[in-house]
């Protein structure tokens, strides 16, 4: 694929909420500088039309049916390097978030204020920036500062992050994707390791040394 020297920088979204779709191909489409070429409810369909697109952004959700997001960023960079990846998600913990950036996404924004934040967000890609979402910047900013002898999983840490925000066995679960069962393994381990019998000594202990 060949980028054509011409003015208009071309987008490609990727977002199965058709309301959020629309919502984003009119604010970008507003703009003379940007044109919304396609917009797609999944990963391989917009894999599929790379060629045809040509875009230099795709803004992408992670929360895709059949492939997902990651693995569609994974996939893109490797077929288009040139390509610039925007994560736009509801997903705000470290393990997806690093794992996006890893898979060569250039900038990250969480759904919440991205209305706000669109714009400016692509500006910025353009200019050379790489995006961030407040909190999202701030977890990156803290994960240098955590302690490297953590005995916790980056999953573990973001579990116990959670609980020290207060957060429920069933809002960690959805917020994490994964089962309450699984929360609780992951408590469990996380009690093992600290070697603590309860939430309050995980989390007291856990802020103690650095770990979250």
């Amino acid at each position: 694929m060949r980028f054509q020297d011409d003015y208009v920088k071309r987008i490609v979204i990727v977002e199965d909420n058709k309301e959020l779709r629309e919502a984003y191909t009119l604010i970008l489409g507003s703009l003379t500088d940007y044109a919304v070429t396609n917009a797609y409810n999944d990963c391989e369909t917009c894999i599929k039309h790379l060629g045809k697109d040509c875009p230099h952004l795709i803004i992408m959700d992670l929360n895709l049916p059949g492939m997902n997001g990651i693995a569609g960023i994974v996939k893109i960079k490797k077929l288009e390097p040139r390509t610039n990846i925007l994560v736009v998600t509801i997903n705000d913990d470290s393990e997806n978030v690093f794992d996006a950036l890893c898979a060569g996404a250039i900038g990250y924004m969480t759904k919440d204020a991205i209305h706000d934040e669109l714009i400016p967000a692509v500006e910025r890609i353009f200019r050379g920036s790489a995006p961030m979402s407040a909190k999202i910047a701030t977890m990156i900013v803290k994960s240098f500062h955590l302690n490297p002898k953590s005995p916790l999983t980056d999953r573990e840490t973001a579990v116990l992050r959670k609980l020290a925000e207060g957060k429920t066995y069933d809002y960690i679960a959805q917020e994490l994707h994964v089962t309450r069962d699984t929360v609780k393994t992951h408590i469990r381990h996380i009690y093992e390791k600290l070697q603590v019998d309860n939430k309050s000594e995980a989390v007291i202990k856990a802020r103690k040394y650095n770990f979250v």
